[in-house]
């Protein structure tokens, strides 16, 4: 399996130019200056960016053709999304947040909740289903939106600065609580950080952007990424 990027996206004042295949069971590091395009090439594979040119494969799956006049919704599309600032629905209990994919994939109440709950106890986190996100800490909160992406077992896991959000102090052990997560996955992983520390612990290629352009895709024991 593996995700194949060959597109480009256009804007008034901005064009994103992407061209790399990433395979299953690898984590890949997106970094770049603000305004570089970064979160754009998320948004992209996960359908909420329609591209001008080019496609979007996953494992051979079409998900975005523009010359084939393709497009796959983002609720068919076998991707997961944490977002920077989660997105969480206050007013939906951990429970019903975690089960919020699935549902919108047709999957039955009954079923959901069952796959929800079994998610959520695998991260110790049982005792709290009840609870809505404004009574969770910043990294019961990321956690939630782990698992929501994750339960809905995608192929693709895109990971917009997870761990932004999270006060210093905690940033250590949320992020091997992260690693922990992701080596469990198969699928692919796209993570998007401004964090050399992210890097370093959870990918084992980065990807630099460039003003749209990608000016390097490599190994992270090449240390020709490093920001100056």
């Amino acid at each position: 399996m593996s995700l194949q990027l060959d597109f480009t996206v256009r804007r008034a004042d901005f064009s994103l130019r992407v061209e790399t295949t990433i395979d299953a069971g690898r984590t890949v590091a997106v970094i770049g200056a603000n305004g570089a395009g970064k979160t754009t090439l998320l948004k992209s594979i996960a359908g909420l960016v329609a591209v001008d040119e080019g496609r979007i494969d996953v494992d051979d799956r079409v998900l975005d053709a523009a010359d084939d006049d393709v497009f796959v919704v983002p609720e068919r599309r076998d991707v997961g999304f944490v977002f920077q600032d989660y997105l969480l629905f206050d007013h939906l209990s951990m429970l019903e947040n975690v089960a919020f994919g699935l549902r919108a994939r047709g999957v039955r109440k009954a079923e959901a909740h069952a796959r929800a709950h079994d998610m959520i106890a695998s991260v110790g986190l049982s005792d709290l289903v009840d609870r809505r996100p404004p009574e969770l800490s910043g990294g019961q909160r990321q956690r939630v939106a782990l698992m929501r992406a994750l339960v809905t077992r995608p192929r693709v896991l895109l990971l917009d600065e997870p761990l932004a959000a999270i006060d210093p102090a905690a940033r250590a052990e949320l992020r091997a609580s992260l690693v922990e997560r992701i080596d469990e996955f198969d699928g692919v992983t796209l993570m998007v950080t401004h964090d050399p520390a992210d890097v370093a612990a959870m990918a084992e290629r980065v990807i630099v952007l460039d003003s749209g352009n990608v000016v390097w895709d490599g190994p992270v024991t090449d240390g020709g990424w490093r920001p100056r």
